[in-house]
């Protein structure tokens, strides 16, 4: 495994007959022909037409991804983290009128040619999405683009079988890419959904899939000293148990992983928040995600986090090897100028981290200290797929599902009936 973790005050003892259980309990969660976010990506067609699609219209210069939720934040994560070229990208993900004002306003004097436009929405029927759908094709209508042009200018991304985006790209005769129907909107970053934004932000496509398929093995191992899948969910689980944990701070020591704090929230947030157990029974568990990075966030959060309610649990990522670095050599006489003048920034980077590491431990934290070699395709594969593997595991451990949303549904349903009293 490429993934080194450390657990602080120490790692659960997983015996092996441990382990087999639990990876016996994950296989028949990744087994289940509804929820195969384990495998899709396996399925090499997916990333052949990805790539067909990337062919047709690499040219262009602007790529505007139109999604909200699972359907935008894992592209968004993937492109701020490993972007490496100039392509210049727009994600309209949210509805908020002020700042789709300003997106469009920013296309104003762009040539629609050197544009592609990304609809992403496994159901088709977003209203977010659709929103934006009729947003965008005003502004084609403006520019003299009629409906039997758009497949010059739009990609679809949707269900396969049943979707109203299916329907219209029959209709116009639009590119369409496939959202697996087995695959939840939050599990899809290994799916055409991340793969088409990708390979517009020069990433290695090749390297990021063989990240997330060397890991398949290592998560079910039955070794319980190796298997660190079983351990993490251990972990929280007998933090939340013996110790009232209740939230979870995901913290990478990287501006490039930010966005990666982010889709975690969802992928936790959506997944694990249940009224409902699995036998109906009201539980209201989860665990709330809470969103951080270092160093930023030794200036504000990490005050609460050292000394505020001892309810939350620290997964920490530390990025070993930067691909850039500075000198902090100065020919100024400050005394604290001096004190660093003998560092790199990255050398900096890192004592804070261990700083606040120790820091937490001394104040009786507890935490899951995660190291990857590089921020690169090959790790960024593999901690998509870790993660979206110990979400699905903590589902059976807090007996809920983690595939469904019956909260997210309800408040769309109330927001339609609100539409329909105006």
């Amino acid at each position: 495994m490429a993934l080194k973790f450390q657990f602080f005050p120490e790692r659960p003892n997983v015996t092996s007959a441990l382990a087999i259980e639990k990876i016996n309990i994950f296989k028949s969660i990744i087994n289940n022909t509804s929820t195969q976010f384990f495998y899709t990506f396996n399925r090499q067609e997916l990333e052949v037409t990805s790539k067909n699609v990337y062919q047709k219209f690499k040219n262009r210069k602007v790529f505007v991804h139109i999604g909200i939720g699972g359907s935008s934040l894992g592209p968004e994560m993937m492109v701020n983290a490993l972007q490496k070229n100039d392509t210049r990208f727009i994600f309209i993900n949210n509805i908020d009128p002020e700042e789709i004002y300003s997106q469009m306003e920013s296309l104003a004097n762009v040539e629609l040619k050197d544009c592609l436009f990304y609809f992403v929405s496994k159901s088709g029927g977003t209203a977010e999405t659709l929103a934006a759908l009729a947003i965008i094709t005003q502004l084609f209508e403006a520019r003299g683009v009629r409906p039997s042009e758009y497949k010059d200018f739009f990609v679809f991304a949707t269900d396969p079988v049943k979707s109203e985006l299916l329907t219209l790209s029959k209709e116009w005769d639009i590119t369409t890419l496939e959202v697996p129907s087995d695959v939840g909107g939050r599990f899809t970053a290994l799916t055409p959904v991340g793969f088409l934004p990708a390979l517009f932000a020069g990433m290695d496509l090749d390297a990021y899939l063989k990240g997330a398929k060397d890991l398949q093995a290592d998560l079910l191992s039955e070794d319980g000293k190796k298997n660190e899948l079983v351990a993490a969910a251990e972990f929280l689980y007998n933090l939340k148990q013996s110790k009232q944990i209740s939230q979870t701070v995901f913290m990478p020591y990287s501006s490039k992983l930010r966005a990666f704090s982010f889709w975690f929230t969802q992928l936790w947030a959506e997944s694990l928040g249940k009224k409902k157990n699995k036998k109906g029974e009201v539980v209201n568990v989860g665990f709330t995600p809470i969103v951080g990075y270092g160093a930023t966030d030794q200036h504000s959060q990490v005050q609460l986090f050292m000394e505020g309610p001892n309810d939350k649990a620290f997964i920490i990522i530390e990025v070993e090897n930067f691909a850039k670095d500075f000198s902090l050599r100065s020919v100024l006489s400050s005394n604290n100028l001096q004190k660093l003048s003998t560092f790199n920034l990255s050398q900096l980077m890192k004592a804070e981290m261990e700083g606040t590491i120790k820091a937490l431990r001394e104040n009786g934290r507890h935490l899951i200290h995660l190291k990857i070699a590089k921020n690169d395709e090959y790790h960024l594969g593999q901690m998509i797929l870790f993660f979206e593997s110990l979400t699905a595991l903590m589902g059976d451990y807090l007996m809920i599902d983690p595939f469904d949303q019956p909260g997210v549904e309800a408040g769309k349903i109330y927001a339609f009936e609100f539409l329909n009293q105006l």
